[in-house]
């Protein structure tokens, strides 16, 4: 994708894209009470248009950092934006000493995360009102 710049942000600025995406029928307080303190997220740029984001956290398990809220507009989907973050978010947890990353991928986003190297490691779930997921992991060396 031309043009395209990948940084840190507040995890604030990546509310509305993660709520229009993800959880359309959330508030906005329900989309920002999910979100960890520590969280470190990252948006993709197009010129100034914020077109994908997500962030990262430890989640209370020595190493473990769980990935969250990824999302892309419709019209950036498949033309690396969403790929950069995940990238740069898998990236960031590995700087700063952790030995897996793992999320809860929507079943629909399966090979996005196996392009990444992330693997299932779970039998497919529901999660009521958003739909099925797998629980997937990448083991850092």
């Amino acid at each position: 994708m031309a043009d395209l710049l990948v940084r840190e942000v507040p995890v604030a600025q990546t509310r509305p894209l993660r709520r229009a995406i993800l959880r359309p029928h959330d508030s906005e307080e329900t989309v920002a009470s999910q979100e960890p303190e520590d969280a470190f997220a990252l948006g993709a740029f197009q010129g100034e248009d914020l077109i994908a984001v997500g962030f990262i956290a430890a989640d209370g398990t020595p190493g473990s950092w769980r990935i969250r809220g990824m999302a892309t507009v419709a019209r950036a989907r498949g033309e690396g934006a969403g790929g950069a973050v995940l990238a740069g978010l898998i990236t960031h947890a590995r700087a700063v000493g952790a030995t897996r990353v793992w999320c809860n991928a929507r079943t629909p986003a399966r090979s996005f995360y196996e392009r990444a190297g992330l693997h299932i490691v779970s039998e497919q779930f529901e999660i009521p009102g958003i739909g099925p997921h797998f629980v997937m992991e990448l083991r850092l060396g």
